[in-house]
């Protein structure tokens, strides 16, 4: 039985003709996907990351510190409790030309420009100069509390700024309620709407208020 053998000029018509069907396979692999493609209408697709319109995320088991580190830092004013012992009331109350008025925070001093830092992560939201209250700075730490840090002296952040715990605010100053109290810091905690004593939620986690 006689081999046939393939003329050497149809060889390269051969190849030619594999390398042809080839490149059309892999073209029609890439039509179909892009058709298919295509047809995802359903799909919308954005430039925005889901970071960019994220609220930042309040870790629970934060503990709240306090809004100043020195520890010479002492208690000069209690926060007024309405139904508290009328000693304790009178050790609460702030006075300034000839009116009476109850703290509805804590007054903090003992020690000249001391630092007065963030008892949590927040924005600060509000930066102010009162006439009797001096320079106030008010951060969101969260949905429902707030910080209000007033009779400041140097101020360190503005308005608008995120702020860490712990981080330095500013320095205590004076106002014009109780001058002889010196350098001071006035610091007032609203939690849910309601002003409350700061002194009992120190130390304490988010969760647990």
């Amino acid at each position: 039985m006689k081999t046939r053998r393939l003329r050497k000029s149809i060889i390269p018509f051969l190849y030619a003709s594999i390398v042809v069907l080839f490149v059309g396979t892999i073209f029609l692999i890439e039509s179909t996907i892009s058709k298919n493609y295509k047809k995802e209408e359903d799909y919308q697709f954005v430039s925005d990351t889901i970071f960019d319109h994220s609220e930042p995320v309040v870790n629970m088991e934060i503990v709240i510190g306090k809004p100043y580190v020195d520890p010479e830092v002492k208690v000069l004013k209690n926060y007024y409790n309405y139904k508290g012992e009328s000693e304790d009331q009178q050790k609460s109350i702030l006075f300034h030309e000839d009116t009476y008025l109850p703290n509805t925070g804590v007054v903090y001093g003992g020690k000249d420009n001391f630092d007065v830092v963030a008892i949590l992560d927040g924005e600060v939201t509000d930066l102010k100069t009162d006439p009797l209250l001096g320079t106030i700075i008010e951060i969101k730490h969260s949905d429902s509390i707030i910080g209000v840090y007033q009779s400041i002296g140097e101020v360190l952040v503005k308005k608008g700024d995120m702020v860490r715990m712990g981080q330095i605010i500013g320095k205590s100053g004076t106002s014009n309620i109780e001058k002889d109290l010196g350098s001071h810091l006035l610091f007032e905690m609203i939690i849910n709407g309601q002003t409350v004593n700061p002194e009992e939620y120190f130390g304490k986690k988010i969760n647990e208020i």
